[in-house]
């Protein structure tokens, strides 16, 4: 097969896989759930078939109490975060009322002056951004939860996805040296290798990143109850749920528990400063701590990438989108560097002079600059490198 064919190949092969994921994204999300499910889950399988236990009583074991844990957090903190929900539903139409208040009497003569407005219109045009504003989330709020479509996907992945997530665990093992025999005998060592850079950062951040947004989840929320936060709970769940996306979680999260703080306790400043504290101190323990010890430095994602990878997946796919963003995005960065390093040993960037040997009219053979038979020592039938060092290019 020519360059020209492997090029258009892999072309049309990306491009059905893109038309699937639009076309079926609606009904993916138990079937990429169990998949991911799986395969976070798959070295604990092999840990446990090192101990003696079969594939099959293994895989049970872990769906088991992977769905212990689901019902453990529905009976326990889905009631709490389901009437704190309530409450702010219930408390938002006077949490606008003071802050259209609080922006007239402390920013509104400064403003006013500025723009050369009166405190009425100023009053007005804010009541009007906040209202429409009130009016936008909802809209987003009820079409979320009257919608059939939400509806139908949140029952099936709780349904579905345990069941797919079994069957694939249990045939892990057999479904990757199926593939691995299907490769093409001439490549099979790049491609492991690549596969293997894949699975490293997939993995690594994957893991990594699932256990720095439990932890940062309980520390938030943790704090922000000790300290008597309003709706202090959702907001610490809720942050480490948006963590996964590098500082917007942290900085909406932020946002969110600072502007609670200044409605519940001003004018006291003390508790808005133990507030700011928390998140700092959270912040810190992210970067210094959780961030290192637990993804390290070699997962190769740059936020930046994975923020737009999480956005453009999102707004292709769906939710579904999302859950698939960090294994394509670290796909594309793998494949990106090996089209890289390949680039930089081509003819195309060092040059075809540097990277082969001049033929004189006595020799045009390779050189070789340690061969005992060569008739000329002093090297007149050898070719030079650039700079005039005789010998093989290196």
């Amino acid at each position: 097969m020519t360059l020209r064919n492997k090029f258009l190949f892999w072309i049309a092969a990306a491009c059905g896989l893109i038309l699937f994921l639009f076309l079926f994204s609606g009904i993916l999300l138990p079937f990429v759930g169990g998949m991911a499910v799986a395969y976070l889950l798959d070295p604990v399988a092999d840990r446990l078939e090192r101990l003696g236990l079969s594939r099959l009583f293994a895989t049970l074991v872990i769906v088991l109490l992977f769905l212990l844990v689901i019902v453990l957090m529905f009976v326990l903190v889905v009631p709490l975060l389901a009437n704190q929900i309530s409450a702010a539903i219930a408390a938002f139409p006077a949490f606008l009322t003071w802050l259209q208040t609080f922006v007239v009497e402390r920013a509104g003569p400064r403003i006013a002056d500025t723009f050369n407005i009166s405190q009425d219109q100023l009053r007005s045009s804010i009541g009007s951004v906040l209202n429409g504003a009130s009016e936008w989330l909802t809209d987003i709020a009820s079409s979320l939860l009257t919608g059939g479509q939400m509806l139908m996907s949140l029952v099936s992945a709780l349904v579905i996805t345990p069941v797919v997530a079994f069957y694939l665990l249990l045939d892990w093992d057999r479904m990757v040296a199926k593939v691995d025999a299907l490769l093409p005998r001439d490549h099979q060592d790049t491609i492991r290798r690549l596969a293997r850079e894949m699975d490293q950062g997939v993995s690594d951040f994957v893991r990594g990143q699932v256990s720095v947004c439990i932890l940062l989840g309980i520390f938030y929320a943790t704090a922000l109850v000790i300290v008597g936060l309003n709706f202090g709970f959702l907001i610490g769940i809720a942050i480490g749920l948006i963590s996964f996306i590098p500082y917007i979680g942290a900085a909406l999260g932020g946002v969110v528990a600072i502007g609670v703080a200044i409605f519940q306790f001003w004018p006291e400043w003390t508790m808005v400063a133990i507030v700011v504290g928390i998140f700092a101190v959270g912040q810190f323990i992210e970067g210094n701590v959780l961030q290192p010890k637990l993804i390290g430095s070699s997962v190769g994602l740059h936020p930046v990438w994975l923020m737009f990878a999480l956005f453009a997946f999102g707004a292709l796919f769906g939710f579904v989108g999302m859950l698939i963003a960090v294994p394509a995005s670290t796909a594309v960065a793998v494949l990106i560097r090996f089209g890289l390093t390949k680039y930089l040993e081509s003819p195309l960037y060092s040059g075809r002079a540097s990277t082969r040997c001049r033929p004189t009219p006595t020799r045009a053979a390779a050189c070789d600059e340690d061969d005992p038979a060569d008739p000329d020592p002093a090297g007149s039938s050898r070719c030079l490198r650039p700079g005039g060092f005789r010998g093989r290019p290196r």
